[in-house]
């Protein structure tokens, strides 16, 4: 069995009693066009092979299989507390927060930004997937916005963003700056010019980032680019490249240490 080699944040690795990892491809058992870790229930992949690579990440954030909480992704700026982790009906959101030691919560992603976060302190992780509808519509916020309803506090809570598509990878189409422009005209500083005539090239990580520290807490990134590595991560848009079927989805995930 190839082993797990999980992306990790030194500065969430410092956090005491915080265990975390961005997956990646490696040490799983789907095959074909899902060859590797594929954690995406919503795909098309064989479900024992889905269960199997998941039960292989809770093993290796030393958690029960039965104790991740993942939500059902729209793309939205949801986020929900999980108390415990859901079977067959789980929330449709793109957040998720909790307090419980012992129980990981995480997002699956293939270019989107998985964030994860976590006030020590207090007691209380998170995890999200931002996309950039998810991002401009305020799941980053609302995430932060959770945990503090449950007892964070903003200048105690670290998030930092996994492996998620790069801008010079992220090329759109005319239109797709308007929603961000009408919102601010400083966000022109996300797009670059493109090699195709009026189109752009899109910096999802530094707009992610920079509204991750608006709401005062510290935020990173890990710069890792989906799209640009393939042996290690899923890409839905290098699946569209190819006019592939399908396409699998990294996990990340994030579990507090029993106190």
């Amino acid at each position: 069995m190839s082993k797990l080699l999980p992306i990790q944040s030194q500065l969430l690795d410092d956090l005491e009693g915080i265990k975390h990892g961005y997956f990646t491809r490696q040490g799983g058992v789907s095959k074909g066009i899902y060859s590797g870790l594929n954690a995406g229930l919503g795909s098309g992949d064989n479900r024992q092979d889905v269960v199997e690579n998941r039960r292989r990440i809770t093993q290796q954030l030393k958690v029960a299989e039965d104790k991740l909480a993942a939500p059902y992704q729209v793309h939205s700026p949801d986020v929900v507390i999980a108390d415990q982790a859901w079977t067959n009906d789980r929330p449709k959101a793109d957040g998720v927060v909790t307090n419980q030691p012992g129980l990981a919560i995480g997002v699956v992603t293939a270019d989107c930004g998985p964030v994860l976060f976590a006030d020590a302190d207090a007691g209380i992780i998170g995890a999200c997937h931002a996309g950039w509808k998810g991002a401009l519509g305020g799941v980053l916020e609302n995430t932060v916005a959770k945990m503090v309803e449950i007892g964070a506090q903003p200048a105690s809570i670290t998030a930092i963003l996994g492996p998620t598509i790069s801008q010079k990878n992220y090329q759109v189409g005319p239109g797709f700056p308007d929603p961000f422009l009408s919102r601010s005209a400083e966000n022109l500083r996300y797009f670059t010019t493109s090699d195709k005539t009026d189109h752009y090239q899109f910096d999802l990580t530094g707009y992610i980032v920079d509204r991750l520290a608006k709401t005062g807490i510290r935020a990173n990134a890990v710069n890792r680019c989906t799209y640009g590595e393939e042996d290690n991560f899923y890409s839905y848009r290098r699946t569209t490249h190819r006019n592939e079927s399908d396409y699998g989805r990294q996990l990340s995930a994030i579990v507090m240490n029993n106190r």
